[in-house]
């Protein structure tokens, strides 16, 4: 049985997407995933490709890509849902890799360790075409491209941001160290990571398009132009001043080269980055993440209102009565994008009526 999504279904999704970044949506984007469908087939032997899993070459990409459509044909779609891959299984950050840091996930997670342990001024990144993540991931899009026939999104890897990046290689308390006592190596880094960061994301484009139904990151986001989610984690930890120096330029000119882009507001700690974020014209949305142990989403209102008041977007996540009371609280939920907990297939009628609150057409 195929992946339950067709070409009138994806028109509906584009149409639907094109009015909301229009601003002409007068409601949330609401997306649901059901799971329990029977994919009439049974399960291929390749495992799911995960971040557990992403560092075993033996596996021909082909494999990957048919396991993934054995679990994406498990699935129902609801609201504004639509199929997707999302490339984050080669973990945060995976640029670092591209530039030879090494790639760990014998913990079920990926993380990235520097191959050395080069003074700053001896440090220099240049493109390697034959990197074997490189050419895996590009592997893995091509094979997704011939299975799919553009019946699924296939989204950008994760390819982290320039400081997070550069903090791969100057770990622990060396970065910020770096940022006072070598201001100029750190920012002809950053440009350096700048450049090969945007030929990797033309790169893999390249691959995906012109196959792919349109464009997303690891957020989720549906878009008809290319789009990224920038970040700039390592930001937690400097001040406003800093941030102003050795980030906030690098991520404007990013925004300059790509047509749409949010931003990933990590934590509290880069709560005093935020009109600096919101002053740049063409970051379109924010993401806010309170981050572990802060109170949830709702709690967070004035945040959205600031967001807001800029122009920007924004997304949110989790339960269905906190994301109401951010709507009620900010207004029609226009600029919203909602990813709501999905559930068992053999629920879809309540589910249907929970998307019903937002106005979504099931």
């Amino acid at each position: 049985m195929a992946i339950d999504f067709g070409p009138e279904r994806w028109g509906k999704v584009k149409e639907t997407y094109r009015r909301w970044w229009a601003g002409e949506l007068r409601r949330p984007i609401v997306e649901m995933v059901l799971t329990g469908r029977d994919p009439g087939r049974p399960q291929p032997k390749a495992p799911v490709l995960s971040q557990a899993t992403c560092a075993d070459l033996t596996i021909p990409a082909d494999d990957l890509i048919d396991r993934l459509d054995y679990e994406l044909s498990k699935e129902i779609y609801l609201g504004d849902a639509f199929p997707m891959v999302n490339m984050h299984m080669f973990g945060p950050g995976v640029a670092a890799a591209f530039l030879g840091a090494r790639l760990d996930n014998s913990t079920g997670g990926v993380w990235f360790h520097p191959p050395a342990d080069t003074p700053i001024e001896n440090l220099h990144f240049t493109y390697d075409p034959n990197n074997i993540w490189l050419r895996r991931i590009k592997d893995i899009c091509a094979a997704a491209m011939r299975r799919w026939q553009g019946q699924v999104l296939v989204g950008m890897t994760d390819l982290g941001g320039a400081l997070d990046i550069l903090s791969t290689f100057r770990p622990s308390e060396k970065l910020p160290m770096d940022l006072v006592d070598s201001p100029e190596e750190v920012k002809r880094l950053v440009g350096e990571l700048h450049e090969l960061w945007h030929r990797y994301f033309a790169e893999i484009n390249a691959v995906l398009q012109p196959v792919n139904p349109g464009y997303s990151a690891w957020c989720q986001v549906f878009s008809d132009q290319p789009f990224y989610i920038y970040q700039c984690d390592f930001s937690y930890m400097i001040s406003p001043d800093m941030f102003q120096e050795f980030a906030r330029d690098e991520l404007e000119a990013g925004s300059r080269r790509l047509p749409r882009c949010f931003y990933h507001l990590d934590g509290r700690g880069q709560l005093p980055h935020l009109d600096m974020i919101l002053a740049m014209e063409r970051i379109n949305g924010v993401q806010w993440v309170p981050g572990d142990g802060a109170p949830g989403f709702d709690h967070w209102i004035d945040i959205y209102r600031r967001i807001f008041a800029a122009g920007k977007k924004t997304q949110v996540w989790g339960p269905v009565e906190p994301i109401r009371r951010i709507i009620r609280e900010v207004g029609l939920g226009a600029g919203i994008h909602y990813r709501m907990p999905g559930g068992p297939l053999a629920e879809r009628k309540k589910f249907r009526q929970e998307l019903a609150v937002f106005g979504v057409d099931a």
